[in-house]
């Protein structure tokens, strides 16, 4: 399905994210062609040949670490993709803010059932909200019927937009005053719908709560101890440190541009971080291999409930993602304009397959990489059937 303008730019797109789901859970985007000696090859090939513009995948299980790379780092130079290129993750970065929630739930700082009000009192307030009534699990989980500000960033959904207002620095007060224009989406707290505000609000929570930024608490309790060295949050700055590959974007204008430079302040707590797909595995891996909480709060992560907007399960800053092989894994995809990936997890944090690509693609792009991830992490059911029966 083609997804265009406003909607397809914004941190994530539900109808892209639908699309690589569905992939995901059938396998077929990537599985089309014969397979390869080398099966993420050919999986990294069949993504590019969507139109993506450069592909990097990393798959690691223990420490075995596999990557392969497609198309070019920018356009019209041949250099390839960086082999441990940075990259803006989008909306990934949902999953790192969670873990700060339910760190700090775990060491009794704060509840899961503490309401918005509670923490900024009067910041949720007006057009039909009330901050009283939504909880934090309510914020990680988008059941919070708080609109999306993504739609409202004109950065991110037009070239004219990008061209005047890329360098735009956003308060986190700001964007949720922008997002709580309309009335809520939702009449029951049952219903589900993706919305980057929630996350904004989190950091905000996170700010009262221990007194310093969304950053610093993200810095100090996941990226230091993790040695995620190539990993950063970048406030107000529009470039992307080190390595990288330029990302592009169409908008509706049929031609991409590069969209390399842009503040991320808009996507603060929701989708602002810079990582590889090398630190991301590693992040994924700690999380659900129960490194960096107690098992009580990975459960209440973990624990999912449906998104119908999907048709899959999302819990707490992670969904969980049906595998072409039955069963299921975790994981969030992520964009932030030019950029945008994918990553996935075994339940047991065994195993992980990550991918990006640096441009819109075309219609089956966001496909093709679900459905790599899918199979890469079916790969590693297979290996251990197979050493089974060889023991």
């Amino acid at each position: 399905m083609h997804v265009s303008g406003r909607r397809r730019r914004g941190l994530l797109a539900l109808s892209s994210l639908a699309a690589v789901l569905l992939a995901a859970s059938t396998g077929l985007t990537a599985a089309a062609k014969p397979r390869q000696a080398d099966p993420l090859r050919q999986q990294v090939d069949a993504i590019h040949d969507t139109g993506a513009v450069g592909v990097f995948a990393e798959v690691t299980s223990g420490h075995t670490r596999h990557t392969a790379r497609a198309g070019t780092a920018e356009r019209g130079t041949g250099r390839p993709m960086p082999q441990n290129g940075r990259f803006r993750i989008g909306s990934a970065t949902k999953t790192f803010t969670a873990t700060v929630v339910l760190q700090l739930v775990g060491e009794g700082r704060m509840s899961l059932e503490d309401t918005v009000e509670q923490w900024l009192p009067g910041v949720v307030r007006g057009h039909g909200h009330d901050g009283s009534r939504i909880t934090v699990r309510q914020l990680l989980q988008h059941t919070s019927g708080i609109p999306d500000v993504a739609p409202k960033i004109p950065a991110l959904n037009s070239a004219d937009g990008y061209r005047a207002e890329r360098f735009r620095t956003y308060t986190p007060e700001e964007l949720v005053t922008m997002a709580m224009r309309p009335a809520p989406k939702l009449s029951s707290d049952a219903e589900w719908s993706y919305s980057n505000t929630n996350y904004v609000l989190a950091a905000m929570i996170i700010q009262e709560v221990t007194g310093r930024s969304w950053a610093q608490e993200v810095n100090d309790r996941i990226i230091r101890p993790l040695g995620l060295k190539d990993t950063s949050t970048p406030g107000a700055s529009p470039s992307i440190p080190g390595p990288h590959a330029h990302g592009y974007a169409a908008f509706d204008a049929g031609t991409s541009i590069d969209v390399t430079a842009l503040n991320p302040s808009m996507a603060v707590g929701s989708g602002s971080i810079i990582s590889t797909t090398h630190d991301l595995s590693r992040f994924y891996t700690a999380l659900l291999g129960g490194r960096l909480m107690a098992p009580a709060g990975l459960d209440e992560m973990t624990t999912t409930t449906p998104a119908p907007e999907l048709g899959v399960r999302y819990g707490l800053g992670l969904g969980e993602i049906p595998l072409p092989c039955g069963g299921s894994y975790f994981g969030h995809p992520g964009e932030l304009l030019g950029y945008r990936t994918w990553v996935g997890v075994t339940r047991d944090g065994s195993r992980s397959a990550v991918v990006y690509v640096t441009s819109d693609g075309g219609r089956d792009t966001q496909g093709a990489m679900g459905a790599l991830v899918g199979q890469e992490l079916c790969r590693a059911g297979s290996q251990d059937a197979t050493a089974v029966r060889a023991g």
